[in-house]
């Protein structure tokens, strides 16, 4: 008798009891569709509830993309135009994303009861953690903007191991000083609570030019349901504790971080002395001509190829091809002056119209981009 062999036969995906291949295609579409869309969970802190959504599927050793809005926004008003950009998809494709709202400022958010106690900056950054050990996340790549950039940045000072990276546009790693709260006080006699968010958010010149950008957001600010939610944000931002940066000192940020503003922006001084205050050899600084207050908004495609720079620099995505920004343009290199005596030698590279290819440099550089 012929001598019986035993094969064994596994399924790549394995059908569940009773399900159909047709049923199963059916089902990771749908899967699929679900991961597009984003799957928004809660998650109750000790300082209260927390959305998220969640995009795509972790990666194996790979941290998650993390992004923190400002005050006046929500995740998809500040980080839409930036993810759903182009050349941003063979960024995200790599990388799960966590798209944090801060409490009271997702859609649909009920108006919190008068009298409510919002959280500080500080305890919004002690919520993070809740939010990586619901999804067992253990690293992220953090992006943050305005009140956002400060958050992850308090994050990142209280658990430096669990951040690899940081994009902040637009922070302001200092309290609000007598000065500051005296012209804060004479401008609420005179302005609304959403003139003055937007005065935050955008410059003079945008505001004076009321471009389709500003009415758009004007009016989502205007007319938001939970604008007394935003407001509460808005005074949390305002009474935020300095973050005591101090170059070559115990309080500073260990990962690689590029800072990010715009020319003209409302907070271009305050990003200018962070730079100064953070490690050169870790820290880039992308200063962006013709972006105005939020370059995620106004220059989606600059920022992307800078943010892709920044992840080559840290050992991911290192075949990426190149974009058309980078096609299309040439980089120079020359050496900046300090700044008051406190900055280190650093590296400018402005760009010019003409074709070339940008280099990939060690971090601690600053990029003026302009048109």
């Amino acid at each position: 008798m012929a001598e019986l062999q035993e094969v064994q036969i596994t399924e790549e995906k394995p059908l569940l009891p009773g399900q159909t291949p047709q049923a199963a295609k059916e089902a990771e579409l749908a899967a699929r569709i679900l991961l597009d869309q984003g799957q928004t969970h809660s998650v109750e802190t000790p300082y209260g509830s927390v959305t998220f959504t969640v995009y795509g599927t972790p990666k194996p050793k790979r941290p998650a993309i993390l992004t923190y809005h400002d005050v006046g926004l929500n995740y998809k008003s500040c980080f839409q135009p930036l993810f759903q950009f182009g050349d941003m998809q063979e960024i995200i494709q790599n990388f799960v994303r966590v798209h944090v709202d801060a409490p009271g400022m997702e859609e649909g958010a009920p108006v919190f009861p008068l009298g409510y106690q919002y959280p500080s900056l500080d305890q919004l950054a002690d919520m993070i953690p809740c939010i990586l050990q619901y999804l067992n996340f253990s690293t992220i790549i953090g992006v943050g903007v305005g009140a956002g950039a400060y958050v992850l940045s308090r994050y990142a000072l209280n658990h430096p191991d669990t951040v690899e990276g940081l994009v902040l546009i637009n922070i302001d790693p200092n309290a609000k000083g007598w000065m500051d709260w005296a012209a804060h006080k004479l401008t609420g006699l005179t302005s609304s609570r959403s003139e003055m968010i937007l005065g935050h958010l955008f410059s003079q010149e945008e505001l004076s030019g009321n471009s389709e950008l500003i009415q758009k957001y004007r009016n989502i600010i205007t007319n938001a349901p939970n604008l007394d939610n935003i407001e509460l944000y808005w005074n949390s931002y305002n009474n935020r504790r300095d973050l005591n940066f101090e170059r070559g000192g115990d309080i500073t940020l260990k990962c690689p971080v590029m800072l990010v503003v715009g020319d003209q922006a409302p907070h271009e001084d305050a990003v200018v002395e962070c730079n100064s205050k953070l490690d050169p050899t870790q820290t880039s600084f992308l200063k962006m001509a013709d972006s105005g207050g939020q370059p995620q908004l106004t220059q989606p495609g600059k920022l992307t190829e800078a943010f892709k720079y920044f992840l080559q620099g840290m050992g991911y995505m290192a075949s990426s091809c190149m974009t058309r920004l980078s096609r299309s343009r040439t980089a120079s290199l020359t050496s900046a002056a300090s700044i008051d005596g406190s900055r280190s030698r650093s590296r400018t590279l402005s760009q010019s119209s003409e074709s070339g290819t940008l280099p990939s440099g060690p971090p601690g550089h600053t990029m003026e981009v302009s048109c």
